[in-house]
């Protein structure tokens, strides 16, 4: 029973088993459809479109309003999703999701973006009733899930079922302790070098998160890859389906290991630090300081427990993806440069599984970085970046 959470002494994030206690119980509900078991990961849960989409003139937050009341006045089409509906690009669409919440007064929950989301340059984020935050659900709500979809670089094809963002539920206060995540770090390796170097490696810092910077260590065939502009329709529920060289160019750095970033346009690079999350911790790529630059890293941001780690449970360390997009300027980032911040929060219990192939995570020790949607290796240019990246 989900109530016996109660009788755990610990706080933390909610693994795969209370999530799954979190449905039986009505917590995590739907009217019509099972939640598949598929859906459950380490510590999150896969949310899914429902049958309806509505075309809105602009983005919005309900305040002290629900959703339903504000839509009216905002939305210019309603689509059918049962059978599939396109949306345009750039446009902002509201999709009622499937699954609705009973939160307890003790546990609250935060959505991000699916990983192969954040990769294909699609802007999403959750809206819930008398709220004036996206993504944040407060403790003891009781409601529906609204998701805001914006695809950024491509036309695409949704429908009733797919899985677009993430839930992750926590009781009471996740945070590190001050020191925490580098006491850890010296027991085991959280943060490794990028592959074929040594040397001294950047630590995490007492409030609990890592820097990350990004890898442009000229190779011959590219440090990344840029959107292409007005392609082809991209179906989102075709997998390993699309050539990627009709949907992406690659892109190089400079010989003194810098790169230029045009203004709007999105790059997807990786970061030149290898990172193992620890089975007892998950973390969140955070928002990158406007002080620094107007620079946007990161759209998908959750990394389960176990991203990172080998087979036999000792850190190996994976690239992170960053989806990166400049404003305004063009921008120039260096190899090393400091781009992207992940901070670490404690687990309520280690999952039952962790991140990986055992699971059937998508981006666990691989060579591509592209979304799940694309074939793997069929254009000349595709390079095999380096051994891995985040998300699920």
């Amino acid at each position: 029973m989900f109530e016996d959470i109660t009788e755990i002494g610990a706080t933390g994030i909610l693994p795969m088993a209370w999530l799954r206690e979190a449905a039986n119980d009505d917590v995590i509900f739907t009217e019509r459809y099972k939640i598949p078991a598929a859906n459950f990961q380490p510590a999150s849960l896969d949310l899914r479109l429902g049958e309806r989409a509505h075309r809105l003139r602009c983005s919005f937050l309900p305040d002290s309003s629900t959703v339903w009341d504000k839509l009216p006045d905002l939305q210019m089409e309603e689509l059918d999703l049962r059978d599939g509906a396109i949306l345009e690009r750039n446009r902002p669409y509201l999709i009622p999701l499937i699954e609705e919440l009973r939160l307890p007064d003790f546990i609250r929950a935060k959505t991000n973006p699916k990983s192969s989301t954040g990769r294909l340059d699609i802007f999403t984020r959750v809206i819930t009733d008398n709220s004036h935050r996206f993504d944040d659900v407060i403790s003891g709500y009781h409601g529906q899930l609204f998701l805001e979809v914006v695809s950024r670089s491509f036309t695409i094809r949704v429908k009733t079922g797919l899985s677009l963002n993430q839930l992750r539920l926590t009781k009471g206060d996740a945070s590190c302790g001050e020191g925490e995540l580098l006491r850890r770090h010296g027991e085991q390796p959280i943060v490794l070098a990028e592959p074929g170097r040594t040397g001294q490696v950047r630590e995490p810092s007492l409030d609990n998160t890592i820097g990350l910077s990004a890898n442009l260590a000229g190779r011959g065939d590219g440090v990344g890859y840029r959107a292409r502009k007005n392609s082809s329709l991209l179906d989102l529920s075709r997998e390993y389906h699309y050539d990627p060289g009709d949907y992406w160019e690659p892109v190089y750095a400079e010989r003194a290991r810098r790169l230029i970033l045009e203004p709007e346009e999105f790059y997807l690079l990786t970061s030149a630090e290898g990172v193992s999350i620890p089975p007892d911790y998950a973390a969140e790529m955070t928002a990158y300081d406007p002080s620094s630059g107007e620079l946007r890293t990161h759209y998908a941001g959750f990394f389960d427990p176990g991203f990172g780690l080998g087979k036999n449970g000792k850190p190996e360390g994976v690239q992170p993806v960053m989806e990166v997009r400049a404003h305004d300027v063009p921008f120039m980032i260096e190899h090393g440069q400091n781009i992207c911040t992940i901070t670490f929060e404690k687990m309520l219990e280690i999952p039952e599984k962790l991140y990986g192939a055992e699971i059937g995570s998508s981006y666990q020790g691989q060579g591509l970085i592209l979304s799940k949607h694309f074939l793997p290796k069929t254009s000349h240019w595709q390079m095999p970046l380096f051994e891995g990246q985040a998300g699920t």
